[in-house]
């Protein structure tokens, strides 16, 4: 039970997350782009331009929303990670992993405590939970979950986690490959998002003999 718990957490963190960045970012007067603007640029208390690190105009009426649910995303990732022991092995890579992992539910905590135009080095310190811990977590994870997760799943954690950092470097180093400023940091941000939806659907539907779940 605590683990289907945990499994809910992530499911409803990652798709209310999704359901706010669509609400905000329809709510700007000058259209939202994936490719051009930071996702942190819509939880911005403040209308204004913006130089770095790519120049854009930031307006982002309903930010309070968006900084709620970076809070509510967080939070939901934590209580996610601290109640699917049954998930993970019992040594010491798992562990990391999951430490790890909750620091990136810290890290979007932070980010919506701390909006960028507001208090922008706990919003940077947010940041580098997320992409740098996190994403080092999700790449530990694929050698810490149990022998019930499918092999090609647990590959596919690891290749997640090694996608994420690696756009994570180009992040940083303004190396955007024709996907935008924030195109890249999608890559950086969403495979995690994208890991622990799978992970709780999966925990939610299927039984660790491989069975699908009665409703």
């Amino acid at each position: 039970m605590k683990a289907r718990i945990g499994y809910a957490a992530w499911v409803a963190g990652v798709v209310q997350f999704f359901i706010a960045h669509g609400i905000v970012e329809s709510a700007w007067a000058r259209p939202y782009s994936w490719a051009r603007n930071n996702i942190s640029d819509l939880g911005n208390a403040h209308c204004a331009m913006q130089s770095e690190p790519a120049p854009r105009y930031i307006c982002s009426p309903e930010h309070g929303l968006m900084n709620a649910s970076f809070i509510a995303l967080g939070t939901l990732l934590v209580v996610g990670v601290a109640s699917t022991g049954a998930l993970w092995r019992k040594n010491a890579t798992a562990m990391a992993a999951r430490c790890l992992l909750a620091c990136a539910g810290v890290g979007f905590a932070v980010a919506g405590l701390a909006p960028a135009d507001v208090h922008e080095n706990q919003h940077v310190l947010g940041a580098l939970l997320i992409m740098a811990l996190g994403n080092t977590g999700l790449l530990l994870a694929g050698l810490g979950l149990t022998d019930d997760v499918p092999g090609p799943l647990r590959w596919a954690t690891s290749l997640l986690g090694a996608t994420a950092i690696t756009a994570f470097v180009l992040f940083l180093s303004h190396r955007w490959l024709g996907l935008g400023m924030g195109g890249m940091e999608r890559v950086a941000v969403f495979p995690l998002l994208v890991w622990a939806l799978s992970a709780g659907v999966r925990g939610l539907f299927v039984r660790p003999d491989g069975a699908t779940r009665r409703a």
